[in-house]
């Protein structure tokens, strides 16, 4: 028997291998528009909710930008040509759901460490202004569990961005969607949510505050501190 969240993963993948042949056969192209949801959905046999997911993912590896409203920038714009690039990333992406999760917090703790320092000292790089915006929606006191943990996803994509190396960026944009469920899960097992997000609101901060000022050890130091942090919280209170 498939589960419903089987059959998400599996519903998904089909669109992102679909984009992907669209991509590398050169049908959809850099400026180019996605069909809308309803079509592409009514295409492959998918529901809506089953595209926007995919969507989603297609945006943490900057592959497309969706826009709102009706004016030229509504809609899902192609703004990157990964052409069979994508294909790597996208298996990488769907099997890190499956990956145990001590070996995703060591590789993330590998790269973020790294990449922060790479990027210490600069303070205006559009990627770390982006990392700005999403903690400042991040406090948003309405948000629930999962709209904090898209945000904290993707705020650490952008610090890993911020480095400009294309590999790291690729494997995190990869894994930020197990990153995103493992943190839901976690959030389960905590007795006081709420003042756990206190707390990781507290260290974001610091991290960014530590690159922008151009302190690379300090940086390094509070997002591995942070990573760590976390994941021991999680398995304290879950038993494990």
């Amino acid at each position: 028997m498939v589960r419903p969240q089987e059959a998400l993963v599996s519903g998904y993948a089909e669109v992102l291998r679909h984009v992907e042949s669209e991509l590398v056969s050169g049908r959809l192209g850099v400026g180019e528009q996605l069909p809308a949801e309803r079509r592409l959905a009514e295409e492959l046999g998918v529901s809506r909710p089953t595209v926007r997911e995919a969507i989603r993912v297609l945006q943490a590896l900057g592959v497309v930008r969706s826009g709102v409203g009706s004016g030229p920038d509504a809609g899902t714009t192609v703004i990157a040509d990964p052409a069979g690039g994508l294909g790597a990333a996208l298996r990488l992406h769907l099997a890190t759901r499956r990956l145990p999760l001590g070996d995703l917090v060591d590789t993330r703790v590998m790269i973020e460490s790294h990449s922060v320092r790479a990027a210490a000292g600069r303070p205006d790089h559009p990627d770390l202004v982006r990392a700005a915006g999403l903690l400042d929606r991040m406090d948003d006191p309405d948000l629930d569990a999962d709209a904090f943990h898209q945000l904290d996803a993707d705020f650490h994509v952008a610090l890993t961005a911020a480095a400009g190396n294309a590999v790291n960026t690729a494997v995190m944009a990869g894994l930020r969607d197990a990153i995103h469920q493992a943190v839901l899960d976690a959030v389960r097992e905590l007795p006081d949510w709420s003042r756990t997000a206190v707390r990781l609101r507290r260290e974001h901060r610091g991290i960014l505050r530590a690159v922008r000022s151009g302190d690379p050890e300090l940086a390094a130091t509070r997002v591995t501190r942070h990573v760590r942090g976390f994941h021991r919280e999680w398995t304290r209170h879950a038993g494990g």
